[in-house]
């Protein structure tokens, strides 16, 4: 089944195997370089279903740092279209991207200077804006609370960003709402103590959220893949529970999303999360048994019998690899040449 085609609307994938997006930080001024023609050009050849492209801020404030990728302008677009073309033309593999705002984890070093560390400002920090005024941790930068306007031009920007994302030709749209980014900023009790109609109980932390969603989906065509990666479970005492993830599901399908990634913990850089092998299916499964939605499954799957494993029992309809295939390019297509041979 893992190797079995999948239609989503109007969009066929060949298989089950997703690329993860991957933060590259790599990007000249928002825009990408010819790393990323080098990264996408070995992944089109990767043998997966799918390509989801990094998490692509859809402002600047809404970056982790300096060298991330933004869909904000006409020089992003023309941009980012041209390096979709150009993979394209190589190999006609669907192509996504995962559109973000970082929030209050924004403003921050690339991982391989220090990782998990803000900017100074003599290092061109910025102002990060988050539900409310609460640090990420200790040594980051206090949030300011974003304002009800601000909210307003958040939700544009978003909407703006889906109709770059259809012009530049992306074959999937994927909103980003986990890894303690913006979005889940808002729907975690952890990170959201407002008191207007953005905080408080579970409906008014999900208003955002869901207002994106109504907003993106007036813009983006109904015969690509629209979806969303959630947080499942915050693995903090207080914070996300299995239970609010399902309802945020099921809400996030009757608005019309096409399936959900579902991951897990971020909202503090220490959580009582503890790795191992498929450490998050047992979430995606209760989500697609509760709600009936396409899900989407990550976190240490092992190889492509653990992923075929996931999919016969019913967990999940698709899995994401993401370090595998740049540490092994050609892992998938070896496998699928084996299977093939039999």
């Amino acid at each position: 089944m893992i190797l079995n085609p999948i239609k989503i609307n109007e969009v066929v994938l060949p298989n089950r195997v997703i690329v993860a997006p991957m933060c590259q930080y790599s990007a000249e001024e928002g825009n990408p370089t010819k790393w990323h023609y080098g990264h996408l050009q070995q992944l089109a050849f990767s043998g997966a279903g799918m390509i989801m492209m990094e998490s692509t801020a859809v402002n600047d404030d809404g970056r982790i740092t300096l060298k991330d990728l933004t869909i904000k302008d006409q020089k992003n677009e023309h941009t980012l279209k041209k390096v979709v073309s150009y993979i394209k033309n190589l190999n006609n593999i669907p192509l996504g991207i995962q559109i973000s705002h970082a929030g209050r984890k924004g403003s921050s070093h690339i991982p391989w200077d220090k990782p998990n560390y803000p900017l100074s400002p003599h290092e061109k920090s910025w102002q990060t804006f988050s539900a409310s005024e609460i640090k990420r941790s200790a040594h980051w930068p206090r949030p300011n609370t974003l304002a009800t306007n601000d909210i307003l031009q958040l939700i544009d920007d978003y909407k703006n960003a889906a109709i770059k994302a259809d012009n530049i030709g992306f074959d999937c749209l994927e909103i980003h709402m986990a890894h303690g980014y913006l979005l889940h900023q808002f729907f975690s009790p952890i990170s959201n103590k407002r008191n207007d109609s953005y905080g408080g109980n579970l409906t008014n932390r999900a208003r955002l959220l869901l207002e994106i969603v109504r907003d993106v989906r007036q813009v983006w065509p109904k015969g690509k893949i629209f979806g969303a990666r959630i947080t499942g479970k915050d693995w903090l005492k207080g914070g996300i529970t299995i239970d609010d993830a399902v309802w945020l599901a099921r809400k996030l399908k009757d608005y019309g999303l096409d399936y959900i990634c579902v991951s897990s913990g971020g909202i503090k850089p220490k959580t009582n999360l503890v790795l191992k092998p498929g450490y998050q299916v047992h979430l995606a499964k209760k989500i697609k048994e509760k709600t009936g939605i396409i899900t989407r499954t990550a976190g240490l799957i092992k190889n492509l019998s653990h992923a075929s494993e996931i999919i016969e029992s019913g967990s999940a309809d698709l899995i994401a690899f993401g370090r595998k295939f740049v540490s092994e390019p050609t892992w998938l297509t070896n496998e699928i040449i084996q299977r093939n041979g039999k």
